[in-house]
């Protein structure tokens, strides 16, 4: 089992996925979104799911510029899909996405879900 605080934002693993529509599961690549606190504190970390369809782009869908440094085997793009899973669910550390890749996540999420200001309350 991974440790289970070891986890940081932008970090790409391999997990087991549960579909959206709880039909089956798939393995497939993730990206960690939630913070250092978060991550240190509970038995589950927020992922956004990779595809390698980087065809079909929906919105909400960021495409990878940099897929090959971070672990990735095709180009890729990070879904706009938000799950959490247990810590127990990642399998193995694919890499890292850099700085620029990171920074349109981010951005992508904060539109997607309306955020406008920080906060440090919960």
């Amino acid at each position: 089992m991974p440790p289970m605080t070891n986890f940081k934002k932008g970090e790409v693993h391999l997990a087991e996925i549960i579909f959206t529509d709880a039909t089956a599961t798939k393995k497939r690549p993730v990206v960690i979104i939630s913070g250092r606190q978060y991550n240190e504190k509970r038995d589950e970390v927020i992922v956004l799911p990779i595809t390698s369809n980087v065809i079909r782009k929906i919105y909400g869908d960021v495409t990878i510029k940099n897929w090959e440094s971070a672990g990735l085997l095709f180009p890729s793009a990070v879904t706009g899909i938000i799950t959490t899973i247990k810590k127990l669910m990642l399998q193995k550390k694919l890499g890292q996405l850099n700085r620029e890749d990171w920074l349109k996540v981010e951005d992508c999420l904060k539109k997607n879900l309306e955020i406008t200001g920080d906060s440090d309350k919960c």
